[in-house]
């Protein structure tokens, strides 16, 4: 199979998923290593880019997606009204903030850190799929333990979870002195 067939067969396997496709899934299809497909694919998300095509193919976490052009939403706007996100309340975003952050996490560590209950934070993250149980604590009462998923990658636009902005000790210190009274 030579190199346009392989590409033509990644646009179509991206088009038809609509949903993230693992690397790995591309390189089993068409029967190559996960370096080969990783070559190919970067190299299609250039030239599109390059190209200013309609639409791009986006990269999370070792997964790729297609998708418009954010300088094209007014235009895609007036023909389909899409649905506006709704932005997230302050508290889902400390309590986001804390889990992508410090994931592996418990509720409980969560409330310790923010100071506050933070079940309805979680409820609105889980229900937006920002993030998920990872795993159960082997502790009494085995609590959850959250992380963040593909789609809060894709929703602040990280490839993976390292483009977080480092925290800084003077920012943390004075976020601590504000919560104090």
């Amino acid at each position: 199979m030579d190199r346009k067939e392989m590409e033509s067969i990644i646009e179509s396997l991206l088009f038809a998923s609509g949903d993230p496709v693992a690397l790995r899934d591309i390189a089993m299809v068409l029967e190559i290593d996960n370096k080969e497909a990783l070559v190919i694919v970067r190299e299609m998300k250039d030239r599109f880019n390059f190209d200013r095509r309609g639409i791009q193919i986006i990269e999370a976490d070792g997964h790729f997606q297609f998708a418009t052009r954010p300088e094209h939403y007014e235009f895609l706007q007036k023909l389909y009204s899409p649905r506006r996100k709704q932005g997230l309340s302050q508290a889902a975003l400390e309590t986001l903030a804390i889990i992508a952050y410090n994931q592996p996490i418990t509720r409980a560590e969560i409330e310790n850190i923010r100071g506050v209950k933070s079940e309805r934070a979680l409820a609105t993250l889980i229900e937006k799929r920002l993030i998920c149980e990872v795993d159960r604590m082997d502790t009494v009462g085995r609590p959850i333990l959250y992380g963040t998923t593909l789609e809060f990658l894709k929703y602040f636009g990280f490839k993976s979870l390292k483009e977080l902005p480092e925290l800084i000790e003077e920012q943390i210190s004075y976020l601590e002195d504000e919560n104090t009274c």
